[in-house]
C-alpha cells in the first residue's frame, strides 16, 4: 500500500508538505532530515532545496515544498487506517501557511473513515490555528517532549481543541518527573535511532510509564533505539506495551 510506515504506532504516513527547520535538541539527529538528504540527492522535486551541507552531514535549511499531487492520497486508501501526517515535516511551522493546513484539514474531514496522528514540535502554533478549524473526531493532534526543558509543550497542548490528544516523548533525552498528563490520553516513549543515536536510561522510560498509570493514560512504548534499533527492541519489563486511548470513550465523551 502507498504510505505504508514502519513507525510502531501508526499504519501510514502522509506528507503532503516536505521540509522544516531545528528548534530542539531533539531536531538534532531527526530521522527525516537525513531521508530528506537522499531524496534530494535522487532528484525529487519535492525535496529540493529542503537540505543543505553543514560540515560532514546535511541540515534543514528551512525552505518548505507543499506536495499539491500528495493532497488527494489517503481518499484513495479504502481501507480504515492509522495514518502518520507529515512524518517527514512540521505541519505546524510558520512556514507552512494557514491556507495549506486549512487545505490538509478539508481532506481529513472528507476522508472519515481513517484515523489522523499529527505531532508538531509547535504547538503554539496549532492553539493560534486549530480553533478557527472544525473540530474533527478522527483526528488526534499530539507533540513531542525530548526532556524537561520542552515538557511545557504539554501544558500548550491542553490548550488545544482535539478529540485525542498525545505526547511523543521521543527522542527522550533526559530524565521527566513530576509532569501532569491532564487532559492528555496517549504517552508515546522511545529512543533516539540511527547515527549518533543518544542513549536512552531504563529509569526514564519508566517514570513515564509510572507516571502514565497513574493517571490514566495509554501508554506505548516504542523502542529502546540505539545504532541499531532492531538489536535493541522494544520490550520493557518483559513484555510489549502497545497501548492506544479508548477512541469509542472519547467519541461518547465529546
Amino acid at each position: 500500500m502507498a504510505g505504508a510506515s514502519d513507525i510502531e504506532w501508526t499504519e501510514a504516513t502522509w506528507n503532503p508538505v516536505a521540509g522544516c527547520k531545528i528548534i530542539s535538541p531533539g531536531c538534532t539527529n531527526c530521522y527525516a532530515q537525513r531521508m530528506a538528504a537522499r531524496l534530494q540527492a535522487m532528484g525529487l522535486q519535492k525535496y529540493d532545496g529542503t537540505t543543505r551541507k553543514s560540515g560532514h552531514r546535511r541540515v534543514w535549511t528551512g525552505r518548505v515544498n507543499v506536495d499539491a499531487k500528495s493532497f488527494e492520497a489517503p481518499l484513495r486508501w479504502k481501507r480504515p487506517l492509522r495514518i502518520f501526517v507529515n512524518s517527514m515535516s512540521d505541519l505546524f511551522q510558520d512556514a507552512v501557511d494557514e491556507d495549506v493546513i486549512a487545505a490538509v484539514w478539508s481532506v481529513m474531514q472528507e476522508a472519515h473513515w481513517h484515523t489522523f496522528q499529527i505531532l508538531p514540535k509547535r504547538p503554539e502554533r496549532m492553539v493560534e490555528i486549530v480553533p478557527r478549524l472544525p473540530l474533527l473526531p478522527n483526528v488526534w493532534l499530539g507533540t513531542s517532549v525530548e526532556n524537561s526543558d520542552y515538557a511545557y509543550r504539554i501544558g500548550v497542548l491542553r490548550r488545544v481543541p482535539a478529540a485525542v490528544r498525545f505526547v511523543s516523548f521521543e527522542p527522550l533525552l533526559g530524565p521527566i518527573s513530576g509532569v501532569s498528563l491532564r487532559g492528555i490520553h496517549w504517552v508515546i516513549v522511545g529512543g533516539e535511532s540511527g547515527p549518533g543515536a543518544r542513549l536512552m536510561a531504563r529509569d526514564w522510560v519508566d517514570a513515564l510509564r509510572v507516571t502514565s498509570r497513574r493517571q490514566g493514560v495509554a501508554f506505548f512504548f516504542k523502542q529502546w533505539g540505539g545504532t541499531r534499533k532492531k538489536t535493541t527492541g522494544r520490550m520493557l519489563n518483559g513484555r510489549t506495551w502497545d497501548e492506544y486511548p479508548d477512541v469509542r470513550m472519547r467519541r461518547r465523551a465529546s
